[in-house]
């Protein structure tokens, strides 16, 4: 009997209730589980503690396993999840310290003495190349060199298409070449690298005599090499190109339709992306919008422009998760801002999804139509790509539904070689978030108030927006975001505070005071003026003003500084947080009446 179906046999009577069996299979996975960690996380201590929550995971949640043949891959995929929500946000970069690394894997009484038969100084070089990896990177390398997964089945454990597990499959291969080249090895000697750190990692002797990584393993293709090369290179590169040289490869062995020419939308799922591009045209604009949760919520933009000739392209704006960054070309200076971007002629942002209402409604204001198709975005991951000529009035889009679309190759775009980067953000927005303060009155009344505020999408977790107004004698419970600037969601407070009016059907006007260089923006609801003044460039209203049957004015503080706020702002509790409401920002309203 061989070992699988030994195995096998011992989860069958495990889900039977049979604890010895339970407890055999805990500690086979034990010493499986240790070799496959460790190759992630290049750390003795860090193994042994996921090595151990993965085991207790794999109690408590045993019942759910429903393919006894699939056991190992399945407990093999509760490591992976506890490896990777150790490193949370630093899964993209470099964080393992490489003498800690080298000084672990290189002991000299490691199992069966394996370190020994390698030479020193190889050694040293293999480790430190694999460590300076980013730990995504050392995880596909693993799975696929030494697990030996189909690229379907990595793609199913980390959440992502198979298409975008080869690309990065490759641009891991081509870091891990990179790191080894800096150390003075040659090109050729990838395959051999991978090869020594399989068996310097292995748990026995054994194990290491298995160890064997060919040229077939590390294949990827055309498509995927491409996009690996797109999202990786030092050069900017035109998606558009690498587009059309994938997809004509594919398109000679797939016949989609017979012929090169693919159509500008295509179906929801449709992969590879960068295959259906139509030809740029000069002074072409393409806007990508990515909803990671789904349409309702945060956006993530990339404004893609292309030169006079229409033959290459630049990214001019990109806002992820994290950050939000403008290239300046003529400077060929990457500028990382406060603000999320908005339209330079300041009216509203509009997203193609978008209610019909809601761009009906905007569409009155301005007095102008978008010919943009609107595109009911349901369930995570939603991909809207426009495109917008000069000479063309309308938009035409492509979409896809695919979760975690941000971490796929296509979705990334790299910056020029020798670009200057600036930072001009405050301490606040390096940070991610702040507390804020509210002070004034309304009909005489004073109104004070303590909140916080993420400014990006990757803070919004472990710091959720919460306010808490006090007016006169009461305290606003139901106070909500809606009507506030909201730049976690991934647009400019302008467009939020309008497309939150215009959501209840409330006109408004946009104004530029010069004197201050805020902008200020006018909303008109019945017998009454809510005038909001909003600075620009720190993306966050200012003051909110109130005119007509109501007077009255309320002023925001943002704090740079948080290390000196003792207990003035602590946090409602969790159950109480305050969300968006169907009432939207009409609570504003209700407080002018109550007062």
């Amino acid at each position: 009997m061989n070992d699988n179906i030994d195995h096998i046999e011992l989860v069958k009577k495990a889900q039977l209730g049979d604890k010895e069996c339970l407890n055999r299979l805990a500690e086979a996975g034990r010493e499986r589980l240790r070799e496959y960690v460790h190759r992630l996380t290049l750390r003795e201590d860090l193994t042994e503690d996921i090595v151990q929550e993965s085991i207790l995971e794999m109690f408590k949640v045993f019942d759910k396993l429903k393919r006894t043949d699939r056991f190992w891959s399945w407990l093999d995929g509760i490591a992976f999840n506890k490896v990777r929500s150790y490193y949370g946000r630093r899964w993209r970069h470099k964080t393992v310290s490489l003498s800690d690394a080298e000084s672990e894997i290189t002991e000299p009484n490691s199992p069966d003495g394996l370190a020994d038969m390698i030479a020193s100084e190889l050694k040293q070089i293999v480790i430190k190349s694999m460590g300076r990896l980013q730990p995504r990177h050392r995880a596909v390398l693993t799975m696929r060199c030494y697990k030996g997964m189909k690229y379907s089945e990595i793609a199913k454990l980390m959440e992502c298409s198979e298409f975008g597990v080869q690309a990065l499959f490759y641009r891991a291969k081509k870091s891990l070449a990179k790191e080894l080249s800096r150390s003075g090895l040659a090109r050729g000697s990838l395959l051999t690298a991978l090869v020594l750190f399989g068996k310097m990692t292995a748990t026995s002797k054994a194990a290491a005599a298995t160890i064997s990584v060919t040229a077939a393993t590390t294949k990827v293709s055309l498509a995927a090499g491409l996009a690996g090369v797109v999202g990786g290179k030092t050069l900017v590169v035109s998606l558009t190109t690498a587009g059309v040289l994938a997809v004509g490869t594919m398109v000679a062995t797939s016949a989609i339709d017979g012929t090169t020419k693919m159509a500008w939308k295509t179906p929801a799922g449709n992969l590879p992306v960068m295959g259906q591009v139509a030809p740029a045209q000069a002074g072409d604009e393409e806007c990508w919008y990515y909803y990671p949760q789904n349409a309702s919520g945060p956006v993530m933009l990339r404004v893609v422009k292309w030169d006079a000739q229409g033959k290459k392209s630049y990214c001019k704006w990109w806002q992820d998760d994290q950050a939000n960054y403008s290239f300046e070309k003529s400077r060929n200076t990457l500028y990382i801002n406060n603000y999320r971007m908005w339209n330079s002629e300041l009216n509203v942002r509009r997203l193609p999804t978008d209610s019909p209402q809601l761009t009906d409604f905007l569409s009155r204001i301005e007095g102008k139509s978008t010919e943009m198709e609107y595109v009911t975005g349901r369930g995570q991951g939603l991909l809207v790509i426009t495109r917008r000529s000069e000479e063309e009035k309308s938009n035409r889009l492509r979409i896809i539904q695919h979760y975690n679309a941000l971490d796929e190759e296509y979705f990334r775009y790299k910056w020029p070689p020798g670009a200057k980067v600036e930072d001009k953000r405050d301490s606040m927005h390096k940070r991610g978030w702040t507390y804020f303060k509210i002070t004034g009155q309304i009909n005489g009344k004073e109104v004070l108030g303590r909140g916080r505020i993420p400014f990006v999408y990757a803070a919004g977790k472990s710091h959720w927006p919460w306010i808490v107004l006090k007016a006169g004698d009461s305290i606003v419970s139901q106070a909500c975001f809606a009507g506030l600037s909201r730049p976690w969601m991934g647009l400019h407070t302008i467009d939020t505070v309008r497309r939150d009016a215009a959501e209840k059907q409330i006109w408004f006007e946009t104004k530029y005071n010069k004197s201050s260089g805020k902008v200020e923006v006018v909303l008109k609801p019945k017998d009454r003026k809510i005038m909001y003044s909003i600075d620009m460039e720190k993306d966050v209203i200012d003051s909110i003003a109130f005119s007509g049957d109501t007077e009255g004015q309320l002023q925001f503080d943002y704090l740079q500084n948080i290390d000196d706020t003792s207990n003035e702002f602590v946090e409602p509790s969790r159950e109480a947080r305050l969300t968006e409401r169907s009432k939207g920002m009409l609570w504003l309203l209700e407080l002018i009446k109550d007062n």
